[in-house]
């Protein structure tokens, strides 16, 4: 599992022309899954974005978590983030998990981190066309993979 998450003032998520969800001071998550990803994927990318000291504290300083400062989270699905870009320019998605195993994984995601946070996560839906707005904050963007654990 591969997430990228970016400290956010503010984003939303739209299809269709249609807002589906938004947050204010928080966490845009952007979450792609591999066929071999599990439970311990899941749950240990979800102790690691929820516990993340990216804001900052009255020093300054980024010592202090989502949790800490109350702040909101969207999940959006996006297999992408399993490209391979090694041969030729054309991208090959063949690391990305079909939907049949994705689509569990991603909901279960959400789950995981609306139980951890302690209130709803905000989400795209899998599978389609989404614009996907934010302000980056700092800029802050960090990129943890499961198998990496980094």
């Amino acid at each position: 599992m591969r997430v990228v998450i970016q400290r956010v003032t503010r984003a939303s998520v739209s299809i269709e022309g249609k807002v589906k969800s938004q947050i204010g001071l928080g966490l845009l998550v952007l979450a792609g899954f591999e066929p071999a990803d599990d439970d311990q994927d899941l749950e240990w990318i979800t102790k690691k974005l929820l516990n993340l000291r990216i804001f900052d504290d009255d020093n300054g300083v980024m010592n202090r978590s989502v949790l800490d400062v109350g702040g909101e989270v969207l999940v959006i699905s996006q297999f992408t983030l399993h490209a391979r870009t090694k041969k030729g320019n054309r991208p090959s998605y063949i690391d990305a998990a079909p939907p049949e195993i994705a689509i569990p994984l991603y909901e279960k995601f959400v789950k995981t981190v609306e139980t951890g946070l302690n209130k709803s996560v905000g989400t795209g839906t899998f599978g389609a066309y989404m614009q996907v707005e934010l302000i980056n904050d700092g800029p802050v963007t960090i990129v943890i993979d499961s198998k990496r654990k980094e």
